[in-house]
């Protein structure tokens, strides 16, 4: 059986959402299933690699005012353009590991809520409160995932996570191995494609 495409995201990302609408279809194509990995942009890019976000790059930033809606276009998603000042994907992310730990198909439907609640209506994710309305409408036990959420527990999955995605060369988001190939940003999805059809 052929091995599933790693998917890695943080929900902050614009473009981490963008690819996360497009990964399942393009994988199931190809017969090949998807493994969502959350990660945080904010040890990878801020901490490891020492660098601004990208909205607090001059040049790059206006680039990418224009480029967001641009690309959502191209793929026929909605989009909401948003300031992310103070905005967490912590909590976000925690869920969805323990969500993944009982349930991978309920913890990607949450994922993918979470996704569209920041990018395709502009709400926050940050709050306990919002992450959770997303759980309840997957069917999740809200009661038991605030107490994940919020436990050593919950708080050592994201860490492990968060060193398996540096371990693995991820710097980015969206980012995908495919096969043992890394590729890195939805505009890369044809090379996704290109490596799955050389495998075929």
């Amino acid at each position: 059986m052929a091995s599933p495409i790693d998917f890695y995201f943080d929900f902050i990302s614009p473009y981490g959402y963008f690819g996360s609408t497009q990964i399942d279809a393009l994988a199931a194509r190809h017969g090949r299933t998807v493994v969502w990995r959350p990660f945080l942009l904010g040890v990878t890019v801020v901490k490891i690699m020492g660098l601004k976000p990208l909205m607090e790059t001059p040049l790059k930033s206006d680039y990418l005012r224009l480029d967001k809606p641009r690309m959502a276009r191209i793929l026929g998603v909605p989009f909401v353009q948003r300031d992310m000042r103070g905005v967490s994907s912590v909590k976000a992310s925690r869920a969805f590991l323990a969500l993944d730990e009982r349930d991978p198909a309920q913890a990607k439907r949450f994922a993918q809520r979470v996704f569209a609640r920041l990018w395709a209506r502009g709400e926050d994710i940050t709050d306990l409160d919002a992450v959770l309305e997303e759980a309840a409408a997957v069917g999740a036990d809200t009661g038991w995932l605030a107490a994940e959420i919020a436990s050593p527990e919950g708080k050592r999955r994201l860490e492990a996570a968060v060193d398996h995605a540096v371990a693995q060369g991820v710097f980015g988001a969206p980012f995908f191995i495919v096969d043992g190939e890394a590729v890195w940003g939805v505009d890369r999805l044809w090379l996704v494609e290109r490596l799955l059809n050389k495998s075929a």
